[in-house]
């Protein structure tokens, strides 16, 4: 038995002279709490990219739910090469642009190929900044997709994704999240991207619907517009959440730390979202009699985008607000730009993220409190309705107005040059056909028998 105690005894002598020293050691060297705080932030961030990476998946589950079977696999093709092309592209061009040595406020231009390893990423390795970012550029891309839904040229599309990633987000990202870009220095808010993100891709939806023109069968002659029903909700709604879902990688990682802040973070973007859905169905439900499914899905999404620019700056009342404006605002903007300006959106892209992208950028102006900036370690500015004048709301209005029409124009520009050289639009046939057959020459649902009528298949 003393044999067997002294045996123990020398055993935990060892264990507290030696065992310590190599747990705590890495590469040679012990941990110290900065050391460890670094390791937690990288942890942390690496699965908020993550997050916002399978935020792909849901938005071409909410495009090929709200669109026509015919049309799902060239969806999910969108969805899978927007990430890719733009994975590549912004890592070789698009980074460099956005957080390179700023030349004026304007562009970066250093750093193309990722080459900024000796840069301050606000404590984190070069490379998990760098996933975090293309997350957010693939996201940006992949909104253009539901807007231009149904008729637009695979090929064009693939070249588009490239532009948008490799040059018109990374600028007006530059503006606003650089150290040396002009709104940053101004002062202009967006902690998480309701302009960087939702307004730039939502112009390029808005732009690209309307250039592309309406799908066949949209409009009649006398100017009134049909409803092309989505041929699958509890898809759509299974994309509604998934981008709900990573929407907490999109805005808590945001913070690129791991902070007891994330929670606050979290919960405004919760509240924002709830109160968008709720809205968007009462609404539907007084005006049309009846609660509609879809735009309750895009009235949470609307909450979402709004509250992204201000999640760490406002309360979660004021987060409730801005969600409760983001519901009412896209339920009439999708019936006004559906209706009045005929240009067709088959999900409600323009109406979710730029018209929504805006507001939400301008909330910020309105709600942002000093106190909760503080308190979740970003910047402390009152809003206009906290005492803070107008001198924020301003910011945030010449910044918002700025983005838009700096994306219009070079958005514009491209799908002009796209028209003109390889065309953008899938002719009368190939959308009789569907997108799936006449540009993939495959079926999403291949033992499915479509209904046939005289407008052709359906």
């Amino acid at each position: 038995m003393k044999k067997v105690l002294l045996v123990v005894l020398i055993t935990a002598l060892l264990l507290a002279l030696f065992a310590t020293p190599v747990l705590a050691q890495g590469d040679g060297e012990a941990k110290t709490p900065d050391s460890i705080a670094t390791d937690l932030d990288t942890v942390w961030v690496l699965l908020a990219a993550a997050l916002v990476f399978f935020m792909q998946a849901g938005f071409f589950f909410l495009e090929g739910g709200l669109t026509r079977a015919k049309n799902v696999a060239n969806a999910m093709l969108k969805g899978v090469m927007d990430f890719c092309l733009g994975a590549i592209i912004f890592w070789m061009v698009g980074f460099g642009l956005m957080f390179g040595l700023s030349r004026g406020g304007f562009v970066g231009s250093s750093g193309f190929f990722s080459n900024l390893a000796s840069a301050d990423w606000n404590g984190l390795p070069l490379y998990v900044f760098l996933l975090f970012q293309i997350a957010f550029a693939g996201a940006a891309a992949t909104i253009l997709a539901g807007g231009v839904a149904e008729r637009f040229k695979f090929s064009a599309y693939c070249i588009a994704t490239v532009v948008i990633t490799g040059f018109i987000y990374p600028v007006a990202g530059h503006w606003i999240w650089a150290q040396g870009g002009w709104l940053n220095r101004l002062g202009m808010l967006d902690f998480a991207g309701s302009t960087v993100v939702h307004t730039v891709g939502g112009v390029c939806a808005f732009v690209g619907a309307w250039m592309v023109g309406a799908r066949v069968g949209k409009y009649n002659p006398d100017r009134s517009a049909n409803a092309i029903p989505g041929h699958n909700i509890p898809m759509a709604a299974l994309g509604t959440f998934i981008l709900w879902l990573g929407w907490y990688g999109f805005n808590p990682g945001s913070l690129l730390k791991a902070s007891p802040a994330i929670a606050t973070i979290a919960m405004t973007t919760t509240l924002s979202a709830a109160a968008g859905a709720t809205m968007a169905m009462l609404i539907t439900w007084g005006r049309y009699g009846k609660p509609d499914v879809s735009m309750s899905l895009n009235g949470a999404l609307a909450g979402l985008v709004a509250v992204t620019a201000g999640c760490a700056y406002v309360s979660p009342v004021s987060a409730l607000i801005i969600g409760i404006v983001a519901g009412i605002l896209v339920v009439f903007s999708v019936e006004f730009i559906d209706h009045k300006v005929r240009v067709d959106d088959p999900v409600g892209a323009v109406s979710v993220h730029m018209v929504n992208g805006i507001w939400g950028t301008i909330a910020v102006g309105l709600f942002a409190q000093a106190s909760f900036g503080q308190a979740n370690g970003v910047a402390a500015v009152d809003g206009l309705f906290f005492g803070g004048g107008l001198a924020q709301l301003g910011k945030q209005l010449l910044g918002s107005a700025s983005v838009v029409a700096w994306v219009a124009v070079t958005a514009g520009l491209m799908f002009f040059i796209l028209k003109k050289t390889i065309g953008i639009r899938v002719d009368e046939e190939g959308q009789r056909v569907g997108l799936d057959l006449h540009e993939h020459d495959i079926e999403a649902y291949p033992d499915f028998q479509p209904a046939i009528s005289e407008k052709g298949v359906s």
